[in-house]
């Protein structure tokens, strides 16, 4: 089973996020499970959720506590207690970031790589709403599903020139990290 946790504010399209990557992940064969967890329901309050995902059926409904993947939608909350608390030795860490990954991965310890997409869906969108790119580049360095399966879940949440653009914003971001980066932790994870 793999476990990611998403951290985000709201506003941001954290939980939106993580039924997209669920989503995708449902239309490439896998058994998958989303869900939020937020107090006050106000914009920029943090928000986290959880994305469980399995190539058998599974039972388990508690937050998910150890991740093997973080994605963290806004840089600041790294510096949140327990944003990283509970990920696995061998996880990652996809951070919406104008940062530098090595200067990320040494301030945190663990493997990381920056991905400016809030600068990128404010170019192609013309808003600042990172989720889609981070899905996008998530399925990119881990290719644990083919982009693909994200494009045919988009038009079940967005219509018009917003699903163009967001369509195009997958390619953008996809293209913008390393491919297939974190394939062996994947592998590792679900082995």
């Amino acid at each position: 089973m793999l476990e990611i946790r998403i951290h985000g504010r709201g506003g941001q399209g954290n939980v939106v996020a993580s039924y997209l990557l669920a989503q995708a992940a449902f239309e490439a064969g896998w058994y998958s499970q989303a869900f939020p967890s937020f107090g006050a329901e106000r914009r920029g309050a943090p928000v986290t959720a959880f994305v469980r995902l399995s190539k058998a059926p599974f039972r388990r409904r508690c937050q998910v506590r150890t991740p093997d993947f973080l994605i963290v939608q806004d840089q600041a909350l790294l510096s949140v207690p327990g944003v990283l608390a509970g990920l696995d030795p061998q996880g990652a860490v996809l951070v919406n970031a104008k940062a530098d990954s090595q200067a990320l991965r040494a301030q945190l310890g663990c493997e990381v790589v920056a991905l400016a997409a809030t600068e990128l869906a404010q170019e192609v969108l013309h808003k600042p709403l990172p989720n889609t790119a981070l899905i996008a580049a998530f399925f990119a360095l881990t290719e644990l599903v083919p982009l693909a399966a994200l494009r045919a879940v988009l038009p079940r949440r967005f219509g018009g020139e917003v699903l163009a653009r967001n369509l195009a914003l997958v390619d953008k971001a996809a293209a913008s990290v390393p491919a297939g980066l974190w394939r062996s932790k994947v592998d590792a994870a679900s082995a």
